[in-house]
C-alpha cells in the first residue's frame, strides 16, 4: 500500500482519514460503526492514560469499575438525563441464542429479559444508585471515583477516533456534601484537562462554560475545554460538569449533615475520551504524516544504523547500546531498529509517516568520527551532532521540540481567531477563514438555535473570566453584554 498522503489543503477529511490507517493507529472493525485501534495507536492512548490516571491520583481521586449494563429503569428516574441520549441507546433485550432448525444461529424468543438492559452511554445513573448504599453521613464524604471504561452510543455517522459506536474513556463521579465543594473540584477537573492538553499534548484550548442549549443531558452546569484544529474546526477535547442534586434526587442519595439534618449529596461529573487522538493528530500532523509531541510518543527517540557490512554493523551495534543505555536513563524511550529486513530509506519514511519526534542515523563515517546524524521531525531539521554527551543534548531537544509544537498550535489558533461584530461577517469568516469566531449573543437558547441551523457554528463556550463589554446580538440586535466564542466543530 502507498505511504502516500491526500494534503490537508486539497482534503483536510480524507488526509485525516488516510493518516489514521497509513500510520498504523487504527482501522474500521468488522462491526459498523467501531473501530480496531492498532498497537501503535494503543501506545500512545496508553501514555495520555497514564498521565492523566496520575494527576487524577494526584489529586485524591481513586479508580473503580461499574457494570456495563444499566436497567432501562434506572434511565426513566433523571428525565433530562434520558432524553439526551434516547436516541443513542443500544438495549439489550434476549440473553441467549439457540440453533435453528436450518443449522443458523438465532435469538431464542423465549429468553426474554424482564427488563431491558441498556449498553452504558455514561454511568450516572448506575453509579448514583450505587452510591445510595455508600453514603448515609457526612462522614462518608466526598466520594471521588473515577472509572477507566467502554462506552457505546450509536452513531450514525462515524469517524474513527472522533465519532464511533464504541468508544473508550475515564468519566469521574464525585459526591460532596455541599455545593461549594462540588463546584470548586468541577472547576479542578476543568484545569486538570486544560493542563493534560497544553503541557502534555502541546494543545492550547480555551476554558469555558457551555450555554443551556450545549449544556451535558442532567447537568447545572457544564465547564469544558475547546481547542482549535489546523482546519479552523473546534473540538471539544474535554468536559467537566455540575450535577447540583439532581442526581441524589433521582436515587434519593441522603446523608445526614453535621447538624444531623437529611440533606441531597451534591454531585460532579467529568471525562475525556479517545477524541482526544484526534485531536493530538489534528492538531499538530502535516501532509508527510503523524507528528507527535514528545511526551506522547510512544517511543521518542528512533535510531537506524546504515552500513555496508555484518562487521560494521557489529560497531555500530556497540556504540548503539551505550548510546541507548544512556539515553533510557535519562527516562527518554528509544528504539534501536537494526532488521535487515527494510532499507534505511525506507525506515526514515516509515519514522516520519509515525511522527517519531528524533530520529538518529548512524553510519560508517560516523564511526570513524564519533558523530550521528539527527533529525527532528516537527522542523524536519537535521544536524549532526558529536556522540560525546549525546543523551544530554537529545533530552534538550526533545523538550524544545515539546514546547515548539505547543507554540506553533497556540500561534495558529490566535491567527485563527476572529471578532465579529454583524451577521453577515460572522458568515463570512465561517465559510471563508474558519475558525473561532468571538461574537455578541443575547443569551437567549432561540438565538442560538437560529443561529447554529443557519451557519451549523455552535456556541462553544462562553470563556471563564470573559471580558464583560456591552454590545448586540449578531442575530436579534438586542443588548449584550459580553462575546462568546462561536465556531463549527466536530
Amino acid at each position: 500500500m502507498s505511504k502516500e498522503l491526500s494534503t490537508r489543503e486539497g482534503n483536510y477529511s480524507e488526509w485525516y482519514n488516510e493518516l489514521v490507517v497509513k500510520a498504523d493507529l487504527a482501522e474500521h472493525s468488522a462491526v459498523k460503526g467501531c473501530m480496531v485501534i492498532k498497537p501503535y495507536g494503543y501506545a500512545i492512548w496508553e501514555k495520555m492514560q497514564a498521565a492523566l490516571d496520575k494527576m487524577f491520583k494526584d489529586t485524591d481521586h481513586v479508580n473503580a469499575y461499574f457494570p456495563l449494563f444499566i436497567p432501562k429503569s434506572f434511565f426513566s428516574k433523571e428525565a433530562s438525563h434520558v432524553e439526551g441520549f434516547a436516541k443513542e441507546c443500544a438495549v439489550v433485550t434476549h440473553y441467549r441464542l439457540k440453533t435453528a432448525p436450518d443449522g443458523s444461529i438465532v435469538v431464542d424468543e423465549t429468553a426474554k429479559l424482564d427488563e431491558e438492559l441498556i449498553v452504558r452511554p455514561t454511568s450516572e445513573t448506575i453509579i448514583w444508585n450505587t452510591y445510595r448504599g455508600w453514603i448515609q453521613s457526612y462522614r462518608d464524604l466526598p466520594i471521588l471515583v473515577n472509572q477507566w471504561a467502554n462506552v457505546v452510543r450509536w452513531e450514525m455517522r462515524t469517524r474513527l477516533f472522533l465519532r464511533t459506536t464504541e468508544f473508550l474513556w475515564q468519566e469521574g463521579h464525585t459526591a460532596h456534601a455541599t455545593s461549594a465543594e462540588a463546584v470548586i473540584e468541577t472547576e479542578k477537573m476543568l484545569h486538570v484537562y486544560a493542563d493534560f492538553a497544553e503541557n502534555w499534548m502541546a494543545m492550547p484550548v480555551i476554558k469555558g462554560i457551555k450555554s443551556a442549549n450545549e449544556r451535558f443531558a442532567g447537568a447545572i452546569e457544564t465547564y469544558c475545554i475547546e481547542a482549535l484544529m489546523q482546519d479552523g474546526k473546534a473540538l471539544q477535547a474535554g468536559t467537566s460538569h455540575f450535577l447540583g442534586q439532581n442526581f441524589a434526587k433521582a436515587f434519593d442519595v441522603k446523608f445526614a449533615n453535621k447538624e444531623g439534618k437529611q440533606d441531597y449529596v451534591w454531585a460532579t461529573s467529568w471525562g475525556v475520551s479517545t477524541r482526544l487522538m484526534g485531536a493530538l493528530i489534528m492538531s499538530h500532523s502535516d501532509d508527510k504524516g503523524l507528528v507527535l509531541p514528545p511526551k506522547l510518543a510512544p517511543f521518542q527517540v528512533v535510531i537506524v544504523p546504515i552500513y555496508k557490512s555484518e562487521e560494521q554493523l557489529g560497531q555500530i551495534n556497540e556504540v548503539v547500546a551505550k548510546m541507548k543505555k544512556a539515553m533510557e536513563a535519562k527516562g527518554i524511550s528509544v528504539k534501536y531498529d537494526n532488521r535487515d529486513s527494510q532499507r534505511p530509506g525506507w525506515k526514515f519514511a516509515e519514522y516520519e509517516l509515525k511522527g517519531v519526534p528524533v530520529r538518529i542515523a548512524i553510519g560508517g563515517r560516523d564511526l570513524e568520527n564519533g558523530t550521528v546524524e539527527v533529525a527532528r521531525r516537527d522542523t524536519m531539521e537535521k544536524e549532526t551532532l558529536q556522540q560525546a554527551d549525546l543523551e544530554n543534548k537529545i533530552e534538550h531537544l526533545l523538550q524544545q521540540i515539546q514546547d515548539n509544537l505547543y507554540q506553533k498550535a497556540k500561534a495558529m489558533t490566535e491567527a485563527k481567531t476572529y471578532v465579529a461584530d454583524t451577521y453577515e461577517d460572522f458568515k463570512q469568516i465561517l465559510d471563508k477563514t474558519p475558525g473561532f469566531v468571538m461574537a455578541h449573543w443575547d443569551g437567549t437558547p432561540e438565538s442560538e438555535q437560529k443561529i447554529k441551523e443557519e451557519t451549523k457554528a455552535t456556541i462553544r463556550c462562553i470563556p471563564l473570566n470573559n471580558k464583560q463589554e456591552v454590545g448586540k446580538c449578531i442575530f436579534s440586535g438586542k443588548p449584550s453584554k459580553q462575546r462568546v466564542v462561536f465556531a463549527r466543530a466536530y
